[in-house]
């Protein structure tokens, strides 16, 4: 039987396409080894960039470490993400450096690209089993200082990655309900246009 959020498009895509999703619940009785978190990181590695800058960064944040990182990314959470986010076994904070290294002035494709460097990772965290959140709720200047991100480099998303648990290992009745909730996206004709804004695809 299908997981409720698997996805049903309307055309054929692959099928890591289909089983990506974004859960809250994590299994946290299983951790993530650190040869299955390498192989996420060699999937980023390959994607392209402009001038080939590639202007991501990644500090992984392991929960069994009870580190003073994480603590620090921990508590610097906003939002609903505290409710649920400690108990993903790994955190990934991606910092994005916004200038050229090759060039004395600003990379204005730096977070696409990096963006493009996650959702390989994400896809590859797919392929393995492994399921991924990503969190753009947190204060900044805390996860900076409590992963040591330097000047230059700007703090983006915080990840969550491990094994998806089940909707009841959540406290909160909306975060319960939301993990079993058909997945939903725009039809193709509402964002795809043929030669012009004004013709249809």
């Amino acid at each position: 039987m299908s997981h409720p959020k698997h996805a049903s498009p309307d055309h054929d895509v692959h099928e890591l396409i289909r089983h990506r999703w974004s859960p809250r619940s994590f299994d946290t009785t299983r951790a993530v080894p650190r040869d299955e978190l390498v192989r996420l990181f060699e999937a980023a590695r390959w994607a392209p960039s402009s001038a080939n800058e590639q202007p991501w960064r990644f500090v992984v944040v392991p929960r069994d470490e009870s580190s003073t990182a994480w603590r620090g990314v921990t508590s610097a959470l906003t939002g609903s993400n505290p409710a649920w986010a400690a108990s993903a076994p790994v955190l990934i904070v991606t910092a994005v450096r916004l200038r050229f290294e090759s060039k004395d002035r600003d990379n204005p494709m730096a977070f696409y690209d990096a963006g493009q460097a996650v959702a390989l990772l994400v896809m590859q965290a797919t392929s393995q089993g492994l399921s991924v959140r990503q969190m753009a709720g947190f204060r900044h200047a805390e996860v900076r200082a409590a992963c040591g991100i330097p000047d230059g480099f700007d703090p983006t998303v915080i990840i969550a990655v491990g094994y998806a648990g089940t909707p009841e290992g959540l406290a909160d009745e909306k975060h319960r309900a939301s993990e079993l909730q058909p997945r939903r996206r725009k039809a193709i004709s509402d964002f795809v246009y043929g030669n012009t804004w004004q013709e249809n695809f």
